[in-house]
């Protein structure tokens, strides 16, 4: 028994000591190779250093741009849309200028003639008679009136150009007896300063003139779209207009439907009283103006007629021309009594006949007056001023009717949504029931 425990012995010390120099030459060989750092624990962080300084989390971009600034940027994009929306449809209307120019010209004749059609069918006839008869006469007599005109200047061409050479004379002779102490020498460089001027300017003149052909066949097309429109506008609107309509969203159609005969209306009234007064000027200034023994005293009052369709700008540019035909044919006093009689027709005109005849529903500010015509004749000259009031008139209305409907659908709303709100309070007793 003793000799198995003596072996044992023996071989746990050997293993001992091979252990202990295996041991030796691991930590001889780490020595060597170097002894990598031991990981840090995972559950301890090391804290940061005293000195570093605290960091503050940055603000979001939009928070940081001031509200105003916010609040500009965003009304300022959406100018630049509607300018650039505004622009774009501009040239579309100056690539197009003849044919809008002559549907806005169909509609102001359709507004004119439109009363007459309804009267018709409200006597017993058929529609499509009606509309035919009215567009018949209504284009002959404007025919006509153009047909007047040019006949009476054509008449009157050589007598009035004797008459105006005399009347310069005259007007010679005036100058150079007055108090304004003209010479001789004054008005003949006046006189050929104007013949330089119309000698540099031939090229110009015979450039002019070889664009009438195309001047020519410009209107004769607009002429005949103007009446081809009207015709369909007085039978049809109706149906156009309901078409026109399903164009509009579904959100806003109530409205813009409820603003379109509101318009009309408007346009209807502006151009039934604005033919009315142009009436009544041609035909008191005329009449002033035929007493005063001025030549084509008839085709200048339908001048006057006509050129009363373009507010302030049209009634100063005839006034001016029936007073300067008068001067240079019958001299200063026939002159400036032709002025006194074109002055207090037209302010006759401007403060009791436009208020009195085209109401407050097409009243327009003399201010946007001046500046719409001035736009429409920069953007399509004469046909431009012309239809710049009354487009104005009928946005106006437009804008109106819209505003005044989304106030009553928004006060529907509100009652609508009241009970819901709010809890019914009964009413406090009168005095009577006290009583």
């Amino acid at each position: 028994m003793s000799v198995v425990p003596g072996w044992l012995a023996r071989l746990g010390a050997g293993l001992t000591q091979v252990g202990e120099r295996l041991d030796e030459r691991r930590a001889e060989v780490e020595k060597e190779l170097g002894e990598p750092e031991p990981p840090p624990a995972p559950d301890r962080v090391p804290p940061p250093p005293v000195h570093a300084p605290a960091v503050t989390p940055r603000p979001h971009p939009v928070e940081a741009v001031p509200w105003g600034v916010r609040v500009a940027a965003e009304a300022g994009w959406r100018v630049l849309v509607l300018a650039g929306t505004v622009w774009v449809l501009m040239r579309v209307i100056s690539a197009v200028q003849l044919v809008v120019l002559a549907f806005v010209a169909a509609l102001l004749i359709t507004a004119l003639l439109q009363p007459t059609v309804a009267r018709l069918q409200r006597h017993g006839v058929p529609r499509g008679p009606a509309t035919a008869l009215t567009a018949v006469l209504g284009f002959v007599v404007m025919g006509l009136i153009g047909w007047f005109v040019t006949w009476q200047v054509m008449e009157n061409v050589d007598s009035l150009s004797n008459q105006i050479q005399d009347g310069i004379d005259e007007l010679r002779k005036w100058l150079l007896n007055s108090p304004f102490h003209v010479t001789d020498k004054q008005i003949n460089e006046i006189a050929k300063n104007l013949r330089e001027a119309v000698g540099a300017n031939t090229d110009q003149i015979t450039s002019a003139g070889l664009e009438g052909v195309t001047v020519i066949v410009e209107a004769l097309t607009g002429i005949l779209l103007t009446m081809f429109s009207t015709l369909f506008l007085l039978y049809d609107g109706r149906r156009i207009w309901e078409w026109t309509l399903k164009l509009v969203p579904a959100a806003a159609r109530p409205g813009v439907a409820d603003a379109g005969p509101r318009a009309w209306r408007t346009l209807t009234a502006y151009v039934r009283g604005t033919v009315i007064v142009a009436l009544i000027d041609a035909i008191f200034i005329g009449l002033g103006i035929y007493f005063l023994d001025v030549p084509m005293a008839v085709p200048l009052a339908v001048f006057i007629f006509l050129f009363s369709f373009i507010p302030l700008v049209g009634a100063v540019a005839s006034g001016a021309l029936a007073v300067v035909v008068a001067l240079v044919t019958q001299g200063v006093f026939t002159g400036v009594m032709t002025l006194v009689v074109v002055l207090a027709v037209q302010q006759i005109e401007g403060h009791i006949l436009q208020p009195f005849i085209l109401g407050r529903a097409v009243r327009v500010h003399p201010l946007a007056v001046v500046l719409s015509v001035t736009a429409g004749g920069m953007i399509a000259g004469i046909g431009g001023a012309v239809v710049a009031v009354p487009l104005v008139a009928v946005t106006n209305t437009v804008v109106g009717s819209l505003r005044s409907y989304a106030a009553a659908i928004a006060a529907q709303q509100g009652l609508d949504r009241t009970p819901e709100r709010m809890p019914q309070q009964t009413a406090p007793p009168s005095s009577d029931a006290v009583s």
